[in-house]
This record gives C-alpha cells, sequence and structure tokens, in this order.
C-alpha cells in the first residue's frame, strides 16, 4: 500500500500479529504498520494520516540516521575515505588509508583514547565522591550510555564516534551521574545540570 504524506508518496507495509494495538515505525524510508488481523486498510490509513506529523518527524530522522550510516562521520565531521595509501592521514574532509582493515585498527585504539580522556576529565571535575569508572566501549542499539554501579562499568556506545565531543561529554556527565542517583529523578537532572548545563539541547543532537 502507498501513501502521501506532505505532497512525498511512501510504501506502507502491513505486518499482521495478535496486537491488541496498532504501531507504526519508519525504516530505510518505509512506513511498517503492525496490527492484528482484523484491522483494515481503510483503518491504517486514517490513522497514518491522523498521526502524519508525528510520522513526518519519523521520516525525518530515518534519513538523518541513514544519511548518517551511509556516509563516513568522526567527531561531527564527514569524510570521504580514499583507500590505496601507504600511510595514514587526515586531510580536510578526506581520509588516505592503505584498506578498510588499517582504517578500523586505528579508529578502534584512537575511539578508546578520546573516549577515555574524556571520562578522566570529568571523572576529575566532579566534586562528589564518585567511584573511578572502567571505561567499555561497545555498539548499542537502544542507549548511548549505561552505568554499571556495582563493577563501577562506565560502558559507552561506539557509534558516539559519529557525534562531536559535546555529545561525548553529554553521556559520560549522564553516566557519572549515576553513581549519584541511579535513576531519573529531578535531584538527577539538576546533578546533570550541575556540570553540564546545556544538556537539553546536546540531548536533541543525540534525538535527532
Amino acid at each position: 500500500m502507498e501513501i502521501t504524506l506532505n505532497n512525498q508518496k511512501y510504501y506502507v507495509e502491513i505486518i499482521k500479529k495478535r496486537n491488541k494495538n496498532t504501531y507504526i515505525r519508519v525504516k530505510n524510508g518505509i512506513i511498517y504498520v503492525t496490527t492484528n488481523s482484523f484491522c483494515r486498510k481503510e483503518e491504517i490509513k486514517k490513522l497514518i494520516l491522523n498521526n502524519e506529523k508525528s510520522i513526518i518527524k519519523m521520516i525525518e530522522h530515518d534519513n538523518k540516521k541513514q544519511e548518517r550510516e551511509e556516509n563516513f562521520y568522526y567527531f561531527g565531521n564527514k569524510y570521504d575515505v580514499i583507500y590505496g595509501f601507504n600511510s595514514l592521514e587526515f586531510d580536510e574532509d578526506k581520509i588516505y588509508v592503505k584498506d578498510k582493515k588499517t582504517l578500523d585498527k586505528y579508529l578502534k585504539e584512537d575511539i578508546y583514547n578520546v573516549f577515555k580522556s574524556r571520562l578522566d576529565y570529568w571523572y576529575n571535575i566532579y566534586e562528589e565522591k564518585i567511584p573511578v569508572p572502567n571505561l567499555k566501549i561497545r555498539k548499542m542499539t537502544s542507549r548511548w550510555g549505561v552505568c554499571n554501579i556495582k563493577n563501577h562499568n562506565v560502558t559507552l556506545n561506539y557509534n558516539l564516534s559519529k557525534y562531536d565531543i559535546s555529545c561525548l561529554d553529554y553521556v559520560i556527565v549522564h553516566e557519572l551521574s549515576h553513581f549519584i542517583y541511579p535513576n531519573h529523578s529531578s535531584n538527577f537532572w539538576l546533578q546533570v545540570s550541575k556540570y553540564y548545563p546545556n544538556y537539553k539541547e546536546t540531548r536533541k543532537k543525540l534525538k535527532d
């Protein structure tokens, strides 16, 4: 089924399950509707049109995500990667490197060093008594960071390396603040704002 939103046609894929409710998501420019077996196409179309503004936002977010995945971003800067060179070199908007394996090895080491230096920086800034954090880095789909209070691990999403340093700093402050407040209470956000006053703007960058 196709539908027109904001003067643009989109393909709608309908997934029938034993659902009580209907769910809408957007991926790779396709609108996916998961609903029950009795929901008719007319009802789905009406639901989409009634939620047009929200779905347009989902589409815009999906487009930005695709653009970031299809292109190479490194700490907020976009680069063209050119293979076939003996040495690795950053030159304005280009990276010259031998091959992908060499680039991946460099990135793994450099990202760890950058993440560690920022984590150490913010740890030393904190006036409150918090444990020395152990840095872990891994790719995560639904979180930018995780704080494990028991073993003092702060896990940061590898994909933060695609965003500028301000986003990395915010996530670090967020996770370090969980050593003081393990929830998302008003006191927690006051704690975050003490060290990162413009956290709302940075959170919006990560959501976009």
